[in-house]
């Protein structure tokens, strides 16, 4: 695909990528897509959940083979995971593929799944405490050592299940347990213990965190790669359907209220020559699509390769009209309308 640019000084920006299981495929190729721009460069990342592992794969893949290294290693990545997925119960039914369907919603062993994670914890039934194939994933694809010295500043929140508070994990001490940390759905896994302490996923506590691109990278415009849906027409009416909606808000809601304190800052007279400052002059860009508010929750279980390069290609489109339409925005000022969110 010929590059939707002219030849341009290269600008540095950071990326915040949230997560959503297998929804984080449209990342990938939203990833895939922007790496293949040279005047991008990425200061720092962000990620939490599936966010966070597109992020680590990608950073661990650039400190080896620059761009063409990382968008190899995210392919590698995704390939691996519909592997093992080949061996997974969560298989859509005859009709849903005839039909096209890509939720897994007819499925007995998600609807089964469905039943007993509302009743049964994951501690009573041991599922996947010593042997999450994640785990084997993510160290066949990241080289961990390499993110320590890596170029590209990364950041993978995971929330303290005591504390209820996130933790921000960066370089040095991102492992596979911190990004299964970050994964970790309490209705579906036990908690990931990192230093004696237990961590549910990130997303409840930041999805993904805006404040460590905000204090620590030097880059003033942000790529927020957003896979929650913000907005849902209509009232949800099924228990599924009401359980997907409220964990969209929730995963949502510490992000939005970020992007409302750089909206308010942007606003003041004089922000101060502090941490205030850093935040009003942040730049904030959004890739999205319609398209994610079709796909109910039961798909983010559904790791079919034919699903996941749907899912990339969304992604590759996404971005490709940000491109287009916004890239000329980058180093000048926001393309997400920040105003609007202190109207709400």
């Amino acid at each position: 695909m010929p590059k939707s640019t002219a030849r341009r000084a290269t600008i540095p920006v950071d990326l915040a990528l949230q997560g959503g299981g297998a929804h984080g495929a449209f990342t990938w190729g939203v990833l895939d897509r922007l790496l293949e721009e040279p005047w991008l460069t990425f200061d720092g990342i962000s990620g939490t959940s599936a966010g966070a592992m597109n992020a680590a794969v990608l950073v661990g893949g650039y400190a080896e083979g620059g761009p063409e290294g990382a968008r190899a290693a995210l392919e590698r990545f995704w390939r691996r995971v519909s592997e093992v997925a080949l061996l997974s119960p969560f298989r859509r039914t005859p009709l849903d593929i005839l039909l096209g369907r890509w939720s897994l919603d007819y499925s007995p062993a998600f609807v089964a799944y469905d039943i007993v994670a509302r009743l049964v914890s994951p501690y009573d039934l041991n599922i996947l405490k010593e042997n999450n194939p994640l785990r084997d994933i993510l160290e066949a694809t990241i080289d961990f050592g390499r993110l320590a010295d890596a170029p590209i500043k990364l950041f993978v929140t995971a929330t303290n299940v005591h504390t209820g508070q996130g933790r921000i994990f960066r370089n040095p001490g991102i492992t596979p347990d911190a990004l299964l940390a970050s994964a970790c759905l309490p209705f579906l896994f036990q908690a990931v213990e990192i230093d004696g302490e237990p961590y549910w996923d990130g997303g409840y506590t930041g999805n993904p965190a805006i404040t460590p691109l905000v204090k620590e990278c030097g880059s003033d415009d942000v790529i927020i790669v957003q896979v929650n849906p913000v907005e849902r027409p209509g009232t949800p009416r099924s228990a599924r359907e009401i359980v997907n909606r409220v964990n969209e808000v929730s995963f949502n809601s510490s992000l939005l209220k970020e992007l409302r304190m750089i909206a308010l800052l942007r606003q003041v007279a004089d922000p101060g020559n502090c941490e205030g400052a850093l935040w009003a002059k942040m730049r904030v860009h959004r890739i999205a699509s319609p398209e994610m508010a079709d796909l109910g929750y039961s798909s983010k279980l559904n790791a079919e390769w034919d699903f996941l390069c749907h899912l990339r290609d969304a992604g590759r489109r996404s971005a490709e009209t940000f491109l287009q339409n916004d890239a000329g925005r980058l180093g000048r000022d926001s393309s997400l309308d920040l105003d609007a969110l202190l109207d709400e």
